[in-house]
Parts: C-alpha cells; sequence; structure tokens
C-alpha cells in the first residue's frame, strides 16, 4: 500500500510539472504572437506617419514661392538588351529659376502681375537655366514601371525638402512609439520596408527599414522598443484566467494527495487500533477464564475468600469489557447529540473519591491522588459519563509517567458553569502532539513506547464534553507534567 501511494505521490508531482511546463510554453507562444501581432500593428502605423512625413515635405518651401520656380522633368527610358532582358533607366532633370536674377530684383517682395507675365516670358526663352541639374539612374531592379516614376517623384521631394529624423520623430512621439531613427544609404536599391522583427523576448524591439529616396538608395532606419507592458495588459484576461486554471488544478491534484496520505495514516491508525484493541479485550476475558476455571473446582469454591475474590475479579473484568464496549458505542455516532445524557444534581467531591477508588494501580508505581474538590461542592451533569472521563483523564495521568505520579484533582464554580482540573507531574505533552492530542486514533509519542492504548480515550473525554456543551483544554509541558481543564455549564 505505501508503495502504490509513493508512486502516486510521484506520478501526480509529475503531472503537475508536466502541466506547469506545458501552460509556461503556451504562455510563451502565445506572449510570441502578441509580439508579433504589436509589430504588425505599429508598423502600419509607422508607414502612415511616413506618407504623413511626405505630405508635410512636399507642402514645405524653403524659399519664397514668388522667388523660386521649379520645373522638373521625369523620364524614363526601357531598353531591351540581346539577352531580352530589360532594363530602365531614370532621368531627372530640375530647374531652378531665381526671379528676382532673371527680372534684375534685390530686394525680396512679392511680384507683380506685370513681373509675373515677363518672367514667364524668361523662362520660356531661356531654357539654359540659371540653375539645373540632371540625375540618371540604373532603375532596372524596380518591380515595375509605376515603382520607377514613384522613385524618381521622391528623388524630386528629398531634392526639394531632404529627409530629417527631427521631422518623423516628432510623429513618433506624437503616436507614443518610443523608437530610435537614423538615415543610412543601402548598398542596393530597396523598392520595399523590410520589417526585422524581434529576437528576444527580454526587452523587445524590432527595426524596420523603409526607403525614402529609392534612386539615390537612402532609407530610414527606426529601431522601435516593444513595451512589454502594454503586450502583457493585452494578454490580462489570457494570463488571469491561465492563472487560475493552473492554480485550481495544482489544488485539486495536491488537495488529492493530502486527502490520500490522510486516508492512508487513518487506514494504518485503525489498524494499531484494531490490534491494541484485540490486546486489550484479551485481558478481561484472560481474567474471567481464569475465573471460570476456579468455579469449576469445588475445593477452590468452598473456601469463602476465594468466591470474594473471584466475584471481585470477574466483576472487575465485566465492568472492563462494559467500559470499553460503552467507549465504542459513543464514540461511533456521528453527532454530539445523539449521545444519550441522563443530567441530574450530585456531589462532585464524592464523585471524585469513588473515581480515584477504582483507578488500578501497579506495584511499579508509587501514586498519590489528591481531591482538592470542594467537599459540598454540587454540579449537574450526567455523573456515568462525568465519571468515565475523569477515569480515562486519571488513567492516561497514571499510564504515561514515571515511578513517582501525583495527580491533583480540583473543582471549581465560574461564572456560569463548573471547572474541573486534572493535573499530573507525567511526562507532558510536545507542542506538535498538543493540537492533535483529541483525534481519532492519535496517540502522539505512544507509538515509540510500549505503552498499551486504542488512541480512543481522550477522543472519548472530548466528545462526552461537546456533548453536555462544554470545553476540554490542555496545557502541558514535556517532562513537566500536563493539566487537562474541563467547563460545563450548569
Amino acid at each position: 500500500m505505501e508503495k502504490r501511494i509513493k508512486t502516486l505521490y510521484i506520478l501526480s508531482i509529475i503531472a503537475i510539472l508536466t502541466f506547469l511546463g506545458m501552460q509556461g510554453y503556451w504562455l510563451y507562444i502565445r506572449y510570441e504572437y502578441s509580439l508579433r501581432e504589436y509589430e504588425m500593428e505599429t508598423q502600419v502605423v509607422i508607414e502612415s506617419l511616413l506618407v504623413e512625413y511626405d505630405k508635410l515635405r512636399l507642402k514645405f518651401n524653403p524659399e519664397p514661392e514668388s522667388i523660386t520656380r521649379r520645373m522638373t522633368e521625369n523620364n524614363l527610358n526601357t531598353d531591351m538588351d540581346s539577352l531580352g532582358n530589360n532594363s530602365r533607366r531614370a532621368t531627372v532633370t530640375t530647374r531652378v529659376f531665381n526671379a528676382s536674377k532673371l527680372l534684375g530684383i534685390t530686394e525680396i517682395r512679392k511680384l507683380t502681375e506685370e513681373e509675373m507675365e515677363r518672367l514667364s516670358k524668361l523662362v520660356e526663352d531661356s531654357l539654359a537655366a540659371i540653375d539645373s541639374r540632371t540625375a540618371t539612374f540604373d532603375a532596372t531592379s524596380a518591380p515595375t514601371d509605376g515603382a520607377a516614376w514613384t522613385a524618381m517623384n521622391k528623388f524630386e521631394l528629398d531634392m526639394r525638402s531632404p529627409f530629417a529624423t527631427e521631422g518623423i520623430d516628432s510623429l513618433l512621439r506624437r503616436e507614443r512609439i518610443d523608437a530610435e531613427i537614423s538615415l543610412v544609404v543601402t548598398d542596393s536599391m530597396m523598392w520595399k520596408p523590410v520589417l526585422m522583427p524581434h529576437t528576444s523576448v527580454i526587452n523587445p524591439h524590432f527595426t524596420m527599414i523603409h526607403p525614402y529616396s529609392e534612386l539615390e538608395r537612402k532609407a530610414v532606419v527606426i529601431d522601435c522598443r516593444i513595451p512589454s507592458s502594454d503586450v502583457l495588459e493585452k494578454m490580462g484576461w489570457t494570463l488571469a484566467l491561465a492563472f487560475a486554471l493552473s492554480a485550481f488544478l495544482i489544488a485539486c491534484l495536491v488537495w488529492q494527495i493530502k486527502t490520500i496520505v490522510r486516508l492512508t495514516r487513518l487506514d494504518k491508525m485503525r489498524s494499531m487500533f484494531v490490534t491494541t484493541m484485540i490486546h486489550e479485550l484479551k485481558r478481561p476475558i484472560s481474567t474471567l477464564k481464569m475465573c471460570v476455571s476456579g468455579i469449576e473446582s469445588d475445593k477452590l469454591m468452598e473456601d469463602v475468600s476465594f468466591r470474594k475474590e473471584v466475584s471481585a475479579e470477574m466483576r472487575g473484568g465485566l465492568d472492563s469489557l462494559s467500559s470499553y464496549f460503552s467507549r465504542l458505542r459513543d464514540i461511533t455516532f456521528n453527532n454530539v447529540d445523539q449521545i444519550p445524557l441522563n443530567v441530574e444534581s450530585f456531589n462532585l467531591h464524592e464523585l471524585v473519591d469513588s473515581v480515584i477508588t477504582s483507578i488500578p494501580v501497579t506495584a511499579v508505581k508509587r501514586v498519590n491522588f489528591v481531591n482538592d474538590v470542594p467537599k459540598g461542592m454540587e454540579i449537574s451533569a450526567d455523573r456515568s459519563h462525568l465519571s468515565n472521563m475523569l477515569t480515562n483523564l486519571i488513567e492516561n495521568a497514571v499510564k504515561y509517567s514515571g515511578d513517582e505520579v501525583s495527580v491533583r484533582i480540583s473543582g471549581e464554580s465560574v461564572d456560569g458553569g463548573v471547572r474541573i482540573d486534572v493535573a499530573d507531574n507525567g511526562n507532558g505533552i510536545s507542542s506538535a502532539d498538543k493540537g492533535r492530542i483529541f483525534n481519532r486514533f492519535y496517540r502522539g509519542k505512544a507509538f515509540s513506547t510500549d505503552i498499551p492504548g486504542m488512541g480512543l480515550g481522550l477522543t472519548y473525554v472530548k466528545l462526552l464534553v461537546d456533548a453536555h456543551c462544554g470545553d476540554i483544554s490542555v496545557e502541558s509541558r514535556e517532562g513537566e507534567g500536563s493539566i487537562f481543564t474541563i467547563k460545563l455549564p450548569q
């Protein structure tokens, strides 16, 4: 049985660890998924901010529009080589006309209508512009012609209003995105953004490389930090449910293990109880058998003193059996209210005297009983049950003690009831056993001794005290003795 319990215990531990491992792995996968989801959402936001920033750059003009005029010509030439491969060549020509130079105006002011007409004619007649720039790029790697035309427009935009990290940084901060921004020149032309996902769940961050001037191989690198708190907040219900389910299942397994261990211990106690009970019942039965053998002898029965001694022995054996069966009967009640009580008034001092007289004392022990109950003290209770309570407590005091035993029984009236103390100078009770000595079949240190007992005495006493709606407590120190206190309402 113990081997099976140990195996079940080990399997339960393995099951708990396996479940925790699987749960942890599932949470890790769920956290990874949430990080990727956050990356994708943030990427969409960043791309929209880059579009917004391009629109702001398009509106920006570093010089007064009335003074500066720009004319841009974009050309895309597509050729096919002898192998049948297409090649694209993008040409961007930008001409900047300065009105003040062409018109001979020295001050900065808004042009009149007449000056605007003159400027238009001068521009048409003077294609050899004052400031003319032509750039040619190999756009063969462009996925489509449309992508090449868009790249030429971005090139012209960057020439007019250069990309600045401060501008996009302000937009990112507006959306509460914490990122480091840098501008780079790539080895080859990039035609679409590249996302480099996070590589660690500890301090996660991802990098986004977005081309802002494909023809010049210019790109912005945005290293975005992922706030773990935001990701965990989005996983709030998932985490709460996972932890609640884990705690519930672990609690069930632990409760199952504790229940099995408790039942195993109880089964062991019951087995020891049966063994002890058989041993205890053998003594009065053996006594009765000896007495019956003596009765069968006519010669012995002629002796009057022998007959009296045999009768006393038989009466004692029968009383002992009756006491055992009474205890077992009362112990089997599921509710203290089921225990029948015959409450009557009687003298407590006289009851204690009769109990002391009935206590068997072995010759190897010197026992001193002290009855400190006031002689005229009357109480109301079930006389028989109270006698059994005191008998159990006094027998335990004698049983669990040394060779010299002192047992003192005292009583006094308290508010609304009576208090009875049974004090001894015996072995005492350890702190570990003190809270369990009233449990059924529990015997504490008696397990490691040769002292007989069934582990039901104190349980029986507490049961009878509860039936009287009273209370029982104990004060004890190992090696110094114990004091059991019974309080009964009156």
